[in-house]
């Protein structure tokens, strides 16, 4: 019934806005990390970095695992671990114990990133798909938007632990709900997992993912960086000649002979590049060069994530109605204007100029997601949509991390 399907929707934006949450909180806590533990910059970037890598390098394994044993029964067990990292992540005290448990934190994470696309689409009929990744996304960024003033709130009242801790009733909550909303699914016959692929592929993305990370600091031809690389491009190679005789593959290479889900999950990954740069720059453009508080500079970084989250509903509801391109295409090219009208805006600039260049592309970035992902979604198989969920949400984050070594 309707009623269970808005349920369904409830339940998987929830989370991901439990998640968003999360992750925009830790970047607000770093600072205080570092001063609470003694800890050095270099060492205190390893609590976001290791969720980072750890969520990309292990998506795709639970998406797989979630085609073979069932969507709910994935997703409840990553709601529990991601419950438990987090716990811990209060309790380390530490920050080596912490790091790690921030990598326990991110495998929880991972289960819910790969299965909460797949579980919608499920839930829902194709002319109301993107309605519900609509209402996802709008969590998502909603999660991106409370979070520093959040995050603020709590370290001031009672430190940095305050911000693990938050999620456990929450999370806790989200458990009870899914475990009576969420319909048990019926694994695809025959599927078997394959340990060959889904290690190849971790290791090929983690690699990767830890040379974009580190190559601006340590130097692009640091031997350790060239060794990151060329290990990710064999472990690559061993992936997809492993996929090509495996009769059931860790990912099904041909999803990407359907020339809608190749394009969109290109075009999403170079979106995702692109707003990972600004975000990353603005930053440092703001507070270092041109002296303006944190706070300030933090209104100012609003623009993009509120003008996100008023449009991914509206524009993912009226996809059903006209289709995804028309409005895939028109949030990339509004984005573009966006960034390249920010580039004419140099120092001194007025911050409201600057705001408003950053909501134009967080407009077009509301216009675009919600589409595009349900282009994603929709060309996927019923059996393949665990897989199909875990290429949109690694698509996310090695977007990330290529835009910040890119803008670095």
């Amino acid at each position: 019934t309707r009623c269970s399907r808005d349920w369904s929707s409830d339940v998987c934006s929830s989370d991901l806005f439990m998640s968003a949450l999360d992750g925009s909180i830790v970047n607000i806590a770093l600072p205080a990390i570092a001063q609470a533990t003694g800890s050095a910059v270099s060492t205190v970037e390893w609590v976001a970095l290791a969720y980072l890598i750890t969520v990309s390098a292990s998506v795709f394994v639970f998406g797989h695992l979630s085609d073979i044993y069932g969507k709910r029964r994935i997703y409840l067990l990553g709601l529990a671990v991601f419950v438990a990292g987090s716990l811990f992540c209060g309790l380390s005290g530490r920050v080596g114990p912490l790091i790690l448990a921030r990598a326990v934190q991110a495998v929880g994470a991972a289960m819910l990133f790969a299965l909460s696309p797949a579980i919608l689409v499920g839930a829902f009929p194709p002319d109301e798909r993107g309605r519900a990744l609509g209402l996802q996304a709008t969590m998502t960024y909603l999660g991106l938007v409370a979070g520093p003033g959040l995050g603020g709130l709590l370290i001031d009242a009672w430190g940095w632990p305050a911000i693990f801790f938050v999620n456990v009733p929450v999370g806790l909550a989200t458990m009870w709900a899914a475990g009576r909303v969420l319909n048990s699914d019926r694994p695809a016959a025959g599927q078997l997992f394959d340990p060959a692929g889904a290690a190849s592929l971790a290791l090929a993305l983690g690699g990767l993912l830890l040379a974009l990370s580190k190559g601006g600091e340590w130097g692009w031809s640091h031997p350790a960086i060239v060794g990151l690389v060329s290990a990710a491009a064999c472990c690559a190679a061993a992936f997809v000649a492993v996929e090509r005789r495996q009769a059931h593959p860790a990912i099904d290479l041909g999803l990407f002979r359907d020339r809608g889900f190749a394009t969109s999950v290109l075009a999403s990954y170079l979106c995702y590049l692109a707003s990972a740069s600004v975000g990353f720059l603005m930053p440092f453009l703001l507070v270092w060069a041109e002296g303006c508080s944190a706070s300030h500079a933090g209104l100012v970084m609003m623009a993009v994530p509120v003008a996100m989250m008023l449009l991914t509903g509206p524009s993912g509801a009226l996809s059903d109605r006209i289709g995804v391109r028309l409005l895939a295409t028109s949030g990339l090219v509004v984005m573009a204007a966006g960034v390249l009208l920010l580039s004419f805006v140099g120092l001194g600039g007025s911050s409201v100029l600057r705001a408003s260049c950053l909501a134009l592309i967080g407009v077009g970035t509301g216009l675009f997601t919600s589409p595009n992902n349900s282009a994603i979604m929709g060309a996927a198989p019923l059996e393949r949509r665990g897989v199909a969920g875990a290429i949109l949400s690694a698509t996310r984050t090695v977007g990330f991390a290529t835009g910040v070594a890119v803008a670095g």
